[in-house]
């Protein structure tokens, strides 16, 4: 009776006789989620079961399964392309689970985990227009969350999950403050109002802080910077360190995002900020910040469909061994920029309109064989000067050969990866490959290609 008071009406059961090929694909702070087939429905789905002994700070003595339909009932009222279906409640026993009755959640499966899977995986950053796009989608799924009077109290990239084309969407709002962690690993550990330590705001490490809109805010300010750097903020900072710089004003560093060669990163950044704010009431509410997500998105939105591809080409020839070369990280350097020289700020409107204006009025007059002579007269200077190489070489495709790419991908240093591109891309290619490098170049490195313009 217990369980059914928290149900919102009456949810899909689904019993072990329903499923097959059961496969334990994660923990979390909740517990174990398995994949299964649903021999009825004939696609694959997610088990989410809590394990023994994990209890509910928020009420010690409600029943582990009752922490299960709270959560159903949350997801039920947001039916949203952004955020994590589910189908109902699992009752039965699992293979792995003995003979005991166990209770769980049936939900929509991501085929490619989480951003936090993404990241390890590729060792760096996603290339800028899936970045971008990543960041889109969550502020649509917190939007549409905080529509509902929903708040989702543990925002982080283990959190927000990945489908077959890399489209994101939210899971587990609902068991934000079932605290007791499920995994060893003490960076996932969560705080007694829900949240996980690194993502949680300075207030919320206050005894008698009761959560509210402002908490989600701040988790996503953190969230950006992992998206935007690659990196798990504070590394090396145990929870308690954590817990007490977080409320002295310690954020990660943004020193290394470079925010003049990439249009929107600026805004996106000054966006992280202003999320992180100390005083709550400063962080922008999601609507507001949809509005800088959806400008910086647009500025990438061409290059998406190229960007998912060579993203799952490289997950997937990382997970066949294609490369011989285990060491070498999955890296797209157009996110791991080099530190500018300078600090001075300049008018981030006025500077991208002049640098696009004055380079789209070049590339006007530019034929494919004027665009292949700027490539071989500039040859030194490009060798030099290149530092996205590999996310240029990611979006010519198919006109670099794989070999040529995994070669290419070994090397460390920029220069010598242009001097791969020289020696082998370019000279098979000819014209047409050096004058699609152009027209990518001008993208990733437009004041680099103003520079060299002169008479082009």
């Amino acid at each position: 009776m217990q369980k059914m008071a928290l149900l919102s009406h009456a949810a899909e059961r689904v019993g072990s006789d329903s499923l097959k090929k059961w496969e334990l694909v994660g923990s979390g702070g909740f517990g174990d989620v398995y994949k299964a087939r649903h021999k009825d429905w004939g696609f694959d789905v997610a088990i989410k079961l809590l394990r023994d002994g994990v209890g509910c700070y928020a009420s010690p003595l409600l029943p582990k399964e009752n922490a299960l339909f709270e959560e159903v009932n949350h997801m039920d009222k947001v039916s949203c392309e952004f955020v994590l279906r589910v189908y109902g409640i699992y009752e039965g026993n699992t293979p792995c689970g003995g003979l005991s009755m166990q209770t769980g959640i049936v939900m929509e499966f991501m085929s490619r985990g989480s951003v936090q899977d993404l990241l390890k995986e590729l060792c760096a950053p996603p290339p800028w227009p899936l970045a971008f796009r990543l960041a889109h989608q969550v502020a649509l799924g917190m939007n549409f969350l905080h529509s509902r009077d929903l708040m989702h109290h543990d925002l982080k990239p283990s959190n927000v999950l990945l489908n077959d084309d890399l489209n994101a969407k939210l899971a587990d709002f609902g068991l934000s403050r079932v605290s007791t962690s499920a995994l060893n690993s003490s960076e996932e550990r969560t705080g007694e109002v829900g949240g996980t330590y690194k993502y949680m705001p300075p207030e919320a490490f206050d005894a008698s802080y009761e959560p509210v809109r402002a908490f989600d805010r701040y988790s996503y300010g953190i969230l950006l910077w992992c998206i935007v750097t690659g990196n798990e903020p504070y590394p090396m900072a145990g929870n308690s360190l954590v817990a007490l710089r977080i409320p002295k004003g310690d954020r990660p560093s943004c020193e290394k995002i470079n925010q003049r060669e990439v249009e929107g990163l600026e805004e996106l950044v000054d966006l992280m900020k202003m999320c992180w704010d100390g005083n709550p009431a400063k962080r922008p509410a999601f609507k507001e910040c949809l509005e800088v997500t959806q400008e910086g998105f647009s500025k990438h939105k061409k290059g998406i469909h190229v960007a998912v591809h060579h993203v799952l080409t490289r997950l997937e020839s990382h997970t066949s061994n294609q490369y011989s070369n285990r060491s070498v990280p999955l890296s797209f350097s157009p996110q791991t920029p080099e530190q500018s020289k300078s600090h001075d700020k300049k008018d981030p409107v006025r500077v991208t309109q002049t640098e696009k204006k004055s380079i789209s009025d070049s590339e006007e007059t530019l034929s494919d064989t004027d665009k292949a002579k700027f490539i071989d007269d500039n040859r030194a200077v490009l060798i030099q000067d290149v530092s996205e190489v590999m996310a240029i070489v990611d979006e010519l495709g198919d006109m670099v050969h794989s070999e040529t790419y995994s070669v290419i991908d070994t090397i460390q240093t920029s220069q010598e990866k242009m001097r791969v591109l020289f020696l082998r891309t370019f000279r098979s290619g000819g014209v047409t490959v050096k004058a699609a490098f152009y027209t990518v170049l001008k993208r990733h490195q437009p004041k680099l290609v103003e520079r060299l313009s002169g008479t082009y």
